[in-house]
């Protein structure tokens, strides 16, 4: 496989991406976990069909199990706490600090052996931040502190899957079949975790039912694979660019679908939030 090429399937991820907050907010009122159940299954199911037909399974045996444990952590952590933050808060502006996660990328990779950080990196985070400010605060509309666990619980998710991805750095690579393990795995344990803590509330209409399968076909499956294909073989640098396109992309197919609507304090929250991932990764860049 070509670079180009891989980094056009690592591509398709940003896009897919685009489409979690909508098809969250189209399953309510399931219970987080429950639904982290549901799209992994289906997630988990789509990688055990393509590892089978590629002969993958042999070599899933060389994975470590510390870095089974490690993906499956990272997977439903992150997930956990965002479809909980959407419940709780208003989509495109919880989706907004939850997609922090590039710019702390940029931040805490900063930290590992060999980088430092750069006055860019500062700047670029503190941009960032205003961003998720504004939206806390509710711009002119003041604070809603109903709405404050959603955004508190988008932070982690911010948190969660940043951490994650720089600590990826440290167990080495894993061949893509591993990411059917994480997903299988994700989903037994939100489905336990489910039973212990959660009514089970399945999705109630036809429409429902087609956004809890749409996000286990693509932003909590499919993506999964193609971006793990594109960081491996592609230019991965490429690829964390138009990761910061995915806060604007959320934000304008929420909008166009009518679950939220336009005004000066989202948009300029999410140019802030996207802009300052962008200076943080000018900043990388510099020699």
């Amino acid at each position: 496989m070509t670079k180009p090429r891989a980094t056009a399937i690592g591509f398709i991820a940003v896009l897919l991406w685009a489409l979690l907050a909508l098809f969250t907010v189209g399953t309510a009122p399931t219970p987080p976990l429950l639904l982290n159940a549901i799209c992994f299954a289906i997630g988990g199911t789509i990688g055990l069909i393509w590892t089978g037909a590629t002969g993958g399974f042999a070599r899933l045996r060389h994975v470590p199990l510390k870095v089974y444990a490690f993906g499956t952590i990272g997977l439903f952590g992150y997930h956990a706490l965002y479809f909980s933050a959407l419940r709780l808060a208003p989509a495109a502006e919880a989706g907004l600090i939850a997609y922090l996660w590039p710019l702390l990328i940029v931040l805490f990779s900063g930290l590992l052996p060999g980088e430092r950080l750069r006055p860019g990196h500062l700047i670029g985070g503190i941009v960032g931040f205003l961003g998720a400010a504004l939206i806390i605060g509710g711009g002119g509309a003041g604070f809603d502190p109903a709405a404050l666990p959603g955004y508190l619980l988008a932070l982690g998710c911010a948190l969660t899957w940043s951490t994650y991805s720089v600590l990826s750095r440290k167990l080495g690579d894993a061949p893509t079949e591993s990411v059917a393990i994480f997903c299988v795995a994700t989903a037994i344990l939100s489905a336990l975790l489910h039973l212990a803590t959660e009514d089970t509330v399945w999705p109630q209409t036809a429409t429902a039912w087609t956004s809890a399968i749409a996000l286990g076909l693509g932003p909590v499956g499919l993506a999964f694979y193609v971006w793990d294909i594109g960081v491996k073989k592609g230019d991965i640098q490429l690829l964390g660019v138009a990761s910061y396109a995915a806060p604007l992309l959320s934000t304008l197919v929420l909008v166009i679908a009518g679950v939220a609507q336009p005004g000066w304090v989202l948009a300029l929250s999410a140019l802030l939030i996207t802009g300052g991932a962008a200076l943080a990764a000018r900043a990388s860049l510099k020699p």
